[in-house]
């Protein structure tokens, strides 16, 4: 069962505001995001992000991937306001780890 433990995250595109999200499934799908993503450019589209990352969440907390894409949106938004991950500027957009 999921912690209800929250975490605060940001987003680049609204600075200064932050929201509370549940810390298990954030760590978690950070972990595999990070994990995922090349450490420089031309790195990965939002698309293949989702599918790269899909075979490796926890069942648990994503059954069958319902909902891994909101996360995974979310999550990268948080990264790249914290500076850990970089978002290119190209067409498609891609990022990578910074």
């Amino acid at each position: 069962m999921p912690s209800s433990d929250k975490i605060q995250i940001e987003n680049v595109n609204c600075p200064g505001q932050t929201k509370n999200v549940d810390a298990e499934k954030y760590n978690a799908m950070k972990n595999v995001l990070l994990a995922v993503l090349p450490s420089k450019a031309p790195g990965m589209t939002q698309a293949e992000m989702q599918k790269a990352i899909l075979p490796h969440l926890p069942d648990e907390l994503w059954p069958g991937g319902a909902k891994s894409g909101w996360w995974a949106k979310t999550v990268q938004l948080d990264l790249e306001a914290k500076g850990v991950i970089v978002r290119t500027d190209s067409k498609p957009l891609t990022w990578h780890r910074a």
